[in-house]
């Protein structure tokens, strides 16, 4: 069955690895030409070369943190292809230190890469989007923009942060083509853990017990593109954390008690 997403061209970020990385795959399978974007070239190419209709993709790497680069970046993509139809803003980090231990500069840093970044990329790409009355900005968020959990204080307040502001862009622009979505995910079997940062902005380097058990990064991306495709406003992919959805809402005594028993548990 044809995909609504067949020649779309998509911008990709956090496309080396994890949740991009299997969305890069997912995509292409659907005949969508995509630009593969994360800071190791080496890695984004081996990604490409393990795309469907390899030729058709091309990598574009580019630290997200980098944001006097994003403007050439995308001249780049327009240069080639003459439009975008997508952007997937995928590339983020994470944290294990509680709300003390962390320095005030890997707040900053984590809120950069998590929120400012798909914020200015968004911003650069939107008006194209918008002179063609047609477009669709995806962000990849997490459950933690609704459940805030000990040891990931700047983490949440990252994704709180894309929440609030693709809401209001979305009411902004809501009846001009260009479709908003956020995806949450909870727990996702990737090196999101290894890769967290520290209270001192070292990496973990450690496997989450949670993160072990999570759901496979293809099963979390095949809901993303279900989502894209159906330009779905909002998704949250989990499996049991998903309870602390409806707790927080209904019961959130109960769920503040429960954060609470999480932090006696966890190290950080």
């Amino acid at each position: 069955m044809s995909s609504r997403l067949r020649d779309k061209i998509i911008w990709l970020t956090g496309a080396s690895s994890g949740i991009g990385e299997a969305l890069a795959y997912q995509l292409s399978d659907l005949d969508a030409t995509l630009i593969l974007t994360a800071r190791r070239a080496d890695a984004l190419e081996k990604v490409r070369q393990g795309c469907a209709n390899a030729d058709r993709h091309i990598v574009l790497p580019l630290d997200i943190l980098a944001t006097d680069l994003h403007a050439s970046a995308y001249q780049t993509i327009i240069e080639k292809f003459g439009k975008l139809d997508i952007l997937i803003n995928c590339a983020g980090v994470g944290q294990r230190s509680t709300a003390l231990q962390t320095a005030i500069h890997v707040d900053r840093r984590i809120m950069d890469l998590n929120y400012f970044g798909p914020v200015a990329l968004s911003k650069l790409v939107l008006p194209g989007m918008l002179a063609r009355r047609d477009g669709q900005i995806v962000v990849v968020s997490s459950l933690a923009a609704k459940l805030a959990l000990p040891g990931r204080s700047a983490y949440a307040a990252s994704k709180h942060a894309l929440h609030g502001f693709f809401n209001a862009l979305r009411a902004e622009i809501g009846d001009q083509g260009v479709y908003i979505t956020l995806a949450a995910p909870g727990y996702v079997r990737t090196s999101t853990s290894h890769n967290a940062l520290v209270g001192d902005g070292n990496a973990y380097n450690q496997l989450d017990g949670d993160i072990a058990g999570g759901m496979t990064p293809e099963n979390c991306a095949a809901q993303i593109v279900h989502a894209i495709e159906k330009r779905k406003a909002e998704v949250y992919i989990a499996r049991y954390e998903k309870l602390g959805l409806y707790l927080n809402q209904f019961f959130p005594r109960l769920f503040r008690q429960i954060a609470r028993s999480i932090g006696k548990r966890r190290p950080c």
